[in-house]
């Protein structure tokens, strides 16, 4: 068994944004062509009041193609910890031999979770914004995920040149700044007080809250906007039923209290995606515009990226010769 800890795992992964994004496009096209395996994430919930907003998600996901890997994230979101000075999430990767089924590594799951995220949305923004790249993002929520999006951002989009950064708490956003600047340093951050303005003046959002429940319209902003509605319950039904919607798979996203699953509960179909990622990257579909109205990007965040992405990790890091072994992990 080799055991990877974040430390390995960053070590492989730092700087290599434009890889990163290519092999999550690669997977989405390779959903699209179902020549992957992607069961329904478990959830894990408690019953305790004092959990009501926790959760821990099992995802389990087979890649096929040339470089194929199966295994399984488990993913801890307790969001309380930001309070705590401590990152919401947590996640632990196992991925498991295709010639025998055996558990061949243990991999620290939150950073590749969080730029498999961050991957998907830059290959998104590229994809939607092609005829008129966006010179500037408003990102929504300043924390980890944030981060990693502005970072991916600025390797996808050389345009790129400024960031404004909004978060209930506004010391929590001026704090941000100087982490925006080692991410991105070309791009110039600053906070912002007045969302409503903010809405309006950047073609290009990133909402990455830790809302459990809509709170948020799109009412101010412009026609030429894309939202990149990564954490999935920031807008209210109404907001995605009057969008053009793109997801990652539309069987996953209308689950689990999604403010897509509530616009399909309010609609009664899912006639309001318009499209998946996938099939656009392939070119068998394409995205109708409508003109008045914003486009969404909802991905789910599908186990077979982290499992694609993982196995990735795990084979560099066996060339540079990274991890620990663990001889007796299994029997001989």
């Amino acid at each position: 068994m080799l055991i990877l800890r974040r430390t390995d795992v960053t070590e492989v992964l730092s700087g290599r944004e434009a890889e990163i994004i290519d092999l999550v496009a690669d997977t989405y096209r390779l959903h699209d062509a179902r020549q992957t395996s992607l069961p329904h994430s478990t959830f894990l919930r408690f019953p305790e009041e004092n959990h009501s907003r926790d959760r821990i998600i099992g995802l389990p996901a087979y890649r096929g193609g040339e470089r194929p890997a199966a295994g399984m994230k488990w993913i801890a979101s307790f969001p309380g910890n930001v309070a705590a000075g401590t990152e919401r999430a947590s996640a632990a990767i196992v991925l498991n031999s295709l010639d025998h089924g055996r558990p061949i590594a243990f991999v620290e799951g939150a950073v590749i979770s969080a730029k498999r995220t961050a991957a998907s949305a830059a290959l998104a923004a590229v994809e939607l914004t092609t005829e008129r790249p966006p010179g500037s993002v408003l990102l929504i929520g300043c924390g980890v995920i944030n981060l990693e999006i502005l970072r991916f951002l600025a390797a996808a989009l050389p345009e790129l040149r400024e960031a404004a950064l909004y978060d209930t708490d506004p010391a929590r956003a001026e704090a941000f700044t100087a982490r925006c600047a080692e991410a991105a340093p070309r791009v110039k951050a600053h906070p912002v007080g007045d969302l409503t303005a903010a809405l309006g003046e950047h073609r290009l959002v990133s909402l990455a809250t830790t809302a459990a429940s809509p709170h948020m319209d799109l009412g101010a902003c412009g026609p030429d906007t894309t939202v990149l509605h990564v954490s999935l319950r920031d807008l209210t039904a109404e907001a995605v039923l009057d969008a053009v919607n793109v997801v990652d798979d539309a069987d996953h996203v209308c689950r689990e209290r999604t403010s897509l699953d509530l616009a399909q509960q309010a609609a009664g179909n899912r006639g309001f995606v318009a499209a998946e990622i996938g099939a656009l990257l392939r070119g068998t579909t394409t995205l109708p515009r409508v003109p008045e109205r914003p486009v969404v990007y909802s991905p789910f965040g599908l186990g077979v990226l982290d499992i694609a992405l993982a196995e990735f990790v795990r084979d560099e890091a066996a060339r540079r010769g990274l991890g620990v072994h663990v001889e007796d992990f299994l029997p001989a």
